[in-house]
């Protein structure tokens, strides 16, 4: 395993952990606190916490093969992408402060650019 891709792997798992941890407490902790619509707009950001968080590893492993600038663009914009999105969904449903979802959209343009960059990269590069 190259350098990029154990970057790459150590984020994945980072962000897995902190997708466990939120999932873990919004299930537990604020089950009983929030609406049903903050719970959705919290889970939201879970699932697409997870997601990408995989698809950090996903990196990781086309990494292996290929230590292209759009690999590690790709790795950064899913990285960017979970803390802008997800992050800010948490931050939305617990807090109630609104203007906050103006950041959420940006997270999910940072997640379709980076499954691009990774398919651009791919596709630039046999895996073989």
């Amino acid at each position: 395993m190259n350098k990029l891709s154990r970057k790459f792997v150590f984020l994945g798992a980072i962000f897995m952990t902190s997708a466990v941890a939120f999932g873990a407490f919004g299930a537990h902790g604020l089950k009983h606190v929030l609406s049903k619509e903050m719970l959705a707009v919290y889970h939201t950001g879970v699932e697409y916490n997870f997601y990408h968080a995989l698809g950090l590893f996903a990196v990781a492993f086309v990494a292996n093969f290929n230590e292209s600038k759009k690999v590690k663009l790709a790795g950064y914009f899913m990285m960017s992408g979970i803390i802008l999105f997800s992050y800010s969904l948490y931050i939305l449903s617990i807090t109630k402060i609104t203007w906050i979802g103006v950041i959420t959209p940006i997270g999910g343009s940072c997640f379709i650019v980076a499954w691009i960059l990774l398919a651009l990269a791919v596709r630039e590069k046999s895996l073989t």
